[in-house]
């Protein structure tokens, strides 16, 4: 069945007059609250966000550099991103100030006042009060343009400082003469090694006044040269009441040529000149989409939000075409633009299927870069930044990108390349890819996030098959096909819920509220739903549509409150839908699936409604790239694109928000959306699409058995069971040890459960109809001892190892510690006291720890061991001091191991981990209280 489309009457009309749209952008919109935006000047997908930076000390509500609620600028940097959730950016920071210059930044800042702030598209202004100085900001496509009126005569300075946010690696300032100077920054941060060059230049002759290097030059004022990881200069002239300086930075990724080059894009000293050009780019952006309304508020969010959405992905590239690659090493771009900063794994769902209506020659832009990426650094990006690879998020949503494009007719890329890129995305052997490609799901056992790795790649892979039907790579399709089905593995019939397993079975206890590190920022309700690749199937898997429908009115009418971790990203819930981050943002228009559009547009509405104000904390949420505001957009104009790469039904389309749309497509026709004209029809919008159904001529997959147990690991025996979603199902199953080879092991019918004594591997499959399901395996551990822990601290729930006798079962956890075989404790020492159950010779005593300082979790400081024969009575045995440096990043696990050459008679073992404490000045979440991870404690 299809799902019950509402399409919309559109003709074609001529192009109407331009109009202002940009007066109604409110750049303020998100820098409040959690929406992580900023104010600056821009155009759209410039190179230069130019903007002004009042958060330096990398928290999460800064990463765009400002939010409302702060009163200090610390100066006006020429890079930001657009309400990300991990901070960056802030390159080539400039700051006026009068009087003696200093480097402090709590020196060069300054207060200010919103009542004294201005922003609006392109535009920037501020007073800062410190000195009385007014701030005027504009911008082209790689140049910022700076004005500073210094209202009070005396000696103006303009601080230059290159450790301004991220860490600076290595900083050059090189001093061309009294008008011009040049500047290279190299840092680390999110994107790891990135590189910025930047040519500076004054209206004015400046004098350079004081210096600051740790490099091998500038020792003296008259040295031309800066270096270092330290690097500051500043740049003074007496000024006069009223007198003004201007300044021009132009940005290069690639070299000091490529800023010089670039700084052509603004030839002359005409503020206001700039400003308006800036406001025509933005006007000609915007007007590809024209809604009315009376209401200035409904304006104001939606075209800001219209504004976003073309705040990135940035052009990374010079005048001339040079880029710097994900090599490294610099190239030309020939016959497309290059771009950074891809936030795919928010911005596939709304922001690029977005650009595939009123952007087709950028998007194909944007896969020619992901195609340059893959050639470059062996695989499409991510999370791309800066040319680095962040590898945040999950998935390998640039293929939805691709697909969406290729389903959609548009062309200006290689098809047969892309898909090469695809494929060899999906094949690597990482992010528990090799044990989705083996068992047809991840487990906790394999990596963690394994819910929503195993949702997305399975989405990933149709798409990719989508790819490989329209190339008629028939081979390709069936497996991808096949791989795109693998959600039927995690979906537990019982429940109703999207699961995670650990060892060939459900992990439990299960709470469908319990935000943990089996999800990506949310739960098993923010995750139920994400098969878009096959929602006529999800809906039988729930038991049709009936009960699909009533279980998401249960999603939406639930009480609005999760449980597990602290999740800052799941905001704007209605019940467990959390319109605040991007997993839910589809689910309201589920409902049309099953002939229901009256409660997908009463969802929608009340969104659009409630979760986006005309205020700056008017996003409910991270904006995320531009994600959170074109789903606004979309859903403004009354449609969707539930499934990107669908080639038959590209848009679901619903009640729209406004009286009328006007869509400018490429072609130079519009398209007219009218309130008032609905029809019923299975039109789609905006282009023309191929009707050729997805072939149904691939395997549909046996979900796999599920194999159940009380634990892991067991003292005598234990009693396992098989389990399948069909009663008709056969299950067939081996019980072998570790030598053994796969093909050599005898599998039996499986009949009724049956009980293991010894450490065994459990292998099983179904069989149903000719056809097989993966093989599954399980792993139980009969314990290497009898002893019991009584442990008198609280760990939290969130990482418990299976329980207290996890610290006993021999069960060795690995540096992936969200794979849950650690216990976690915070804000209080470990201590622990073992029952050996019998008096004993005691030699060795060890507890293994781990380090992941990113993560808040720090070694002990010391760990000290006692024994008892009573336990009451303890003496002292030893003590392990700490000797892993705390700033050490990558995961490391040690044992902290005290040695005895006499026996000492012992029955029972006292363990007192010293927690680290408050997390230190340096650390990103200084002031908060260290994690202590355990996972095994080992006597001798």
């Amino acid at each position: 069945m299809k799902p019950f489309l509402i399409a919309l009457a559109f003709f074609t009309t001529t192009i109407s007059q331009a109009q202002d749209l940009a007066k109604h952008v409110n750049p303020f919109i998100g820098t409040g609250g959690h929406g992580h935006t900023f104010p600056g000047a821009t155009v759209p997908y410039g190179m230069v966000q130019l903007s002004p930076d009042t958060r330096i000390d990398g928290s999460w509500d800064g990463c765009g550099g400002y939010h409302y609620s702060d009163n200090v600028i610390y100066g006006f940097s020429h890079t930001h991103l657009n309400g990300t959730g991990v901070s960056d950016y802030g390159d080539i920071m400039l700051m006026p100030t009068m009087g003696e210059p200093s480097f402090d930044n709590k020196v060069y800042s300054s207060t200010f006042s919103h009542a004294n702030e201005k922003a609006s598209a392109g535009f920037y202004s501020v007073k800062l009060d410190k000195h009385n100085i007014d701030v005027r900001l504009t911008a082209s496509t790689r140049v910022g343009f700076h004005e500073y009126t210094f209202n009070k005569a005396g000696q103006a300075n303009i601080i230059l400082d290159l450790n301004h946010r991220d860490k600076l690696l290595e900083g050059e300032i090189h001093i061309i003469n009294s008008r011009t100077i040049e500047i290279s920054r190299r840092s680390e941060a999110w994107a790891r090694d990135q590189y910025v060059y930047a040519r500076i230049e004054f209206n004015v002759p400046l004098k350079l006044t004081k210096v600051k290097s740790n490099g091998d030059y500038m020792h003296s004022l008259s040295d031309e040269y800066s270096g270092g990881t330290e690097s500051a200069i500043s740049l003074s002239k007496q000024v006069k009441k009223g007198e003004k300086i201007l300044v021009k930075v132009s940005l290069s990724p690639t070299s000091y040529e490529g800023a010089k080059l670039n700084s052509s894009e603004i030839k002359h000293w005409d503020f206001d000149k700039v400003h308006k050009a800036a406001i025509a780019l933005w006007n000609k952006e915007l007007s590809k989409i024209e809604v009315t309304s009376e209401d200035k508020n409904k304006l104001a969010i939606f075209y800001t939000a219209l504004y976003h959405t073309m705040m990135q992905p940035n052009i990374a590239q010079d005048l001339d075409g040079k880029y710097r690659g994900r090599d490294n090493k610099i190239h030309v771009a020939e016959g497309f633009d290059y771009y950074t900063v891809f936030s795919l794994w928010d911005t596939f769902r709304g922001a690029h299927p977005l650009y595939t209506l009123i952007d087709k020659k950028r998007t194909a832009d944007y896969i020619n870069t992901f195609i340059k990426q893959y050639e470059q650094g062996g695989r499409l990006p991510v999370w791309e930044l800066a040319s680095n690879e962040t590898d945040c998020m999950i998935g390998y949503h640039s293929v939805s990108v691709i697909a969406d494009a290729m389903a959609k007719g548009i062309t200006g890329f290689d098809y047969e390349k892309a898909f090469e890129a695809s494929k060899a995305s999906a094949m690597r052997d990482v992010l528990g890819l090799d044990a989705y490609k083996k068992n047809g799901f991840i487990s906790i056992d394999d990596e963690h996030e394994s819910v929503s790795k195993t949702l997305e790649y399975a989405y990933d892979d149709w798409c990719i098959a989508q790819m490989a039907q329209i190339l008629n790579k028939k081979e390709d399709y069936q497996y991808f096909m096949k791989r795109s089905q693998n959600w039927k593995n995690i979906f537990d019939w019982e429940t109703g819920f999207m699961r995670p397993k650990k060892n060939g079975g459900w992990d439990k206890p299960f709470d469908p509220r319990e935000v943990n590190n089996n999800f990506t920022e949310g739960n098993s309700w923010q995750y139920s739903f994400f098969v878009p690749q096959d929602i006529e199937g999800m809906i039988q898997a729930y038991g049709g549509k009936e009960k699909f429908e009533a279980k998401l009115d249960e999603m939406f009418n639930s009480e609005s409150k999760t449980t597990g971790r602290e999740q800052v990203d799941v905001t704007g819930l209605i019940g467990q839908y959390a319109h605040g981050n991007e997993p839910s943002h589809h689910m309201a228009y589920l409902y049309d699936y099953v002939g229901k559009p009256e409660k997908t547009n009463a969802k929608v509405k009340y969104i659009l409604d409630n979760f986006y104000t005309n205020t700056p904390d008017g996003l409910i949420g991270n904006e995320d790239c531009g994600q959170m505001s074109a789903w606004y957009v979309l859903s403004s104009m009354g449609i969707y694109n539930v499934t990107p790469g669908n080639r038959n039904f590209s848009w679901t389309v619903i009640k729209p928000f406004f009286d009328e749309i006007k869509v400018k497509l490429e072609n130079g026709s519009d398209d007219v959306i009218n309130k008032k004209e609905i029809i019923v029809d299975n039109s789609s919008f905006g282009f023309e699409v191929n009707y050729l159904r997805s072939s149904k001529e691939y395997n549909l997959i046996i979900p796999v058995p599920v194999i159940q147990a009380e634990s892991k690991a067991f003292k005598d025996n234990l009693k396992i069971e098989l389990k399948s979603q069909n009663l008709n199902d056969v299950i067939f199953y081996s019980t072998n040890d570790t030598t053994s080879k796969l093909d050599d092991r005898i599998f039996i019918k499986y009949t009724k459960p049956f009980v293991i004594d010894l450490t065994t591997n459990v292998f099983a499959y179904i069989e149903k109809n000719g056809q097989k399901s993966n093989t599954i395996s399980a792993t139980f551990f009969k314990k290497p001892n009898n002893y019991s822990i009584n442990i008198k601290s609280v760990y939290n729930p969130q990482y418990h190892a299976g329980g207290p006798e996890g610290l006993l079962d021999g069960i060795l956890g690995t540096e992936n510690w969200r794979k849950g075989d650690w216990q976690g404790y915070q804000s209080q020492d470990f201590e622990a006291v073992v029952d050996l159950k019998e008096v004993k010779s005691v030699n060795e005593i060890s507890a293994r720890f781990l380090q992941d300082q990113r993560s808040w979790i720090l070694m002990p400081t010391k760990v000290d061991y006692y024994i008892s024969e009573d336990n009451v009575n303890f003496t002292f045995f030893g003590s392990v001091n700490n000797t892993l440096n705390p700033k050490l990043e990558e995961n490391t696990i040690l044992n902290f191991t005290s040695n005895e050459t006499k026996d000492k008679k012992a029955r029972y073992v006292k363990v007192i981990a010293k927690n680290f404490g408050k997390l230190p000045e340096w650390h990103q979440g200084a002031g908060g209280d260290a994690f202590i991870f355990v996972d095994e404690i080992t006597i001798k």
